[in-house]
């Protein structure tokens, strides 16, 4: 049985040239595609809530979210029910942008999986994605 503590430092020595290659392609940061992601799948949220979601800071919230609004990806307005709260909410510009970033990376991903693995790396593959996504599982989806 592998080591946990052999296995952790392969892994991210394994996962590290994916991880920037699939981030190469992209023109937002990993912070403002999230938030566009959170707003896209969850709806209208606040500054807040999106620092919580993506587990960064307020003030780096903040500034994301000027940019975002600034090039049109993101609308603030009042809360109807609690005008002391602000809710963010994505635009159609918004949504278009995030589909072409996530487009970005998966073609070249596409492109690797086709060119460089063969049917049976990419079953095992395949078979390992389940096991990823419990790891990535927060202790609150747990």
């Amino acid at each position: 049985m592998p080591d946990p503590d052999d296995l952790a430092s392969t892994f991210r020595d394994a996962l590290r040239p994916l991880f920037r290659r699939l981030m190469q392609e992209r023109t937002l940061s990993l912070s403002k595609t999230g938030m566009l992601a959170r707003l896209d799948e969850q709806g209208a949220a606040t500054a807040a809530e999106l620092a919580a979601a993506e587990q960064i800071t307020a003030q780096a919230v903040a500034v994301a979210l000027r940019e975002l609004e600034d090039r049109g990806f993101v609308s603030r307005t009042v809360d109807p029910d609690d005008r002391r709260r602000v809710q963010v909410r994505l635009t159609d510009d918004g949504r278009d942008r995030l589909g072409e970033e996530r487009a970005r990376g998966t073609r070249w991903l596409e492109r690797a999986l086709r060119e460089r693995l063969d049917d049976a790396d990419r079953a095992a593959l395949e078979a390992v994605v389940p096991v990823l996504q419990k790891l990535s599982e927060t202790d609150a989806d747990a």
